[in-house]
């Protein structure tokens, strides 16, 4: 896949269950929030905090759902497990980079979504057919 020029200027935001400081750095090599046998081999953000708060209610773990305010070290993408299948031209303004993500700040009040909507989620992700364009 070529890499396009990406012209959004955020601000972007990173969900997930990691208690993390400012200043930290996100890098891909982890495993998959919706495919666990997966290791990624980017890591993943939004210019929408709603998509973000989606990730962190979806991330792994037993932690607090936190939303980060991030900024890419490098290049970076739109993400193409969305944008290509799902939503041409990008309005969920999702987007992925290689290289690290640094943590600049931390959203503290943000709308937590219900369980009901979690399980129902994780159930449609469970249902998706295809593999995760790593």
């Amino acid at each position: 896949m070529s890499k396009k020029e990406v012209s959004d200027k955020g601000p972007f935001y990173h969900g997930t269950r990691a208690n993390l400081k400012t200043g930290d750095l996100l890098t891909s090599g982890f495993r998959s929030n919706y495919r666990p046998e997966v290791i990624m081999n980017h890591i993943y953000f939004t210019a929408l905090i709603d998509g973000a708060t989606l990730a962190a209610a979806l991330a792994q773990g037993d932690g607090e759902q936190r939303v980060y305010i991030v900024e890419p070290m490098g290049s970076f993408e739109d993400d193409p497990n969305v944008t290509d299948k799902k939503f041409p031209g990008n309005p969920t303004r999702s987007y992925r980079s290689a290289e690290p993500l640094k943590i600049v700040g931390e959203v503290k009040n943000f709308e937590k979504r219900p369980p009901e909507e979690i399980l129902q989620w994780r159930e449609r992700i469970a249902n998706i057919k295809g593999d995760i364009i790593n």
